[in-house]
């Protein structure tokens, strides 16, 4: 620890505070002051730092799916692969018919490609809507709840 003249607080061992003991109830219950209400307010925060748990947990649950879905989708391309490959092996005496067959194989290649990007995405839009939808209820109950102190 060093000492500084010019900053007080590099004199203080900060290691001595233990921030799990430190309940801001307790500091707020010892503040008087007429129309403020400390329990509503450490209440309220206790609601907000819930529902910012509870999105975070949905956004969680949401890049689970999504990354879950993307390991499907890789397996089954990865089968794929393989099947295309002996199919286009079985007709490589034709050259002809090897064009249209990659070429066909290319369109439903591109198709499915497109199928799996709208899926994701549909994932990806549905896990941000959940999150976003506790986050908008506790904004609206938090707007609620500050109109009712308003209101005293």
């Amino acid at each position: 620890m060093s000492t500084n003249p010019f900053n007080p607080f590099t004199n203080v061992d900060f290691s001595k505070f233990d921030i799990s003991k430190f309940d801001i109830s307790k500091v707020l219950g010892d503040v008087k002051i007429p129309g403020f209400d400390a329990e509503a307010i450490v209440a309220a925060q206790r609601k907000n730092i819930e529902a910012l748990t509870a999105a975070n947990q949905a956004a969680v649950q949401g890049l689970q799916a999504v990354a879950q879905r993307q390991a499907e989708i890789l397996s089954q391309a990865l089968s794929e692969v393989s099947s295309i490959a002996q199919q286009l092996a079985g007709s490589a005496s034709n050259p002809q018919e090897l064009t249209t067959k990659q070429a066909e194989l290319a369109r439903k290649g591109f198709e499915q490609a497109l199928a799996n990007a709208r899926e994701l995405a549909e994932l990806v839009s549905k896990s941000n809507t959940d999150a976003f939808a506790i986050i908008n209820k506790r904004v609206t109950e938090s707007l609620q709840e500050l109109k009712g102190l308003v209101v005293k």
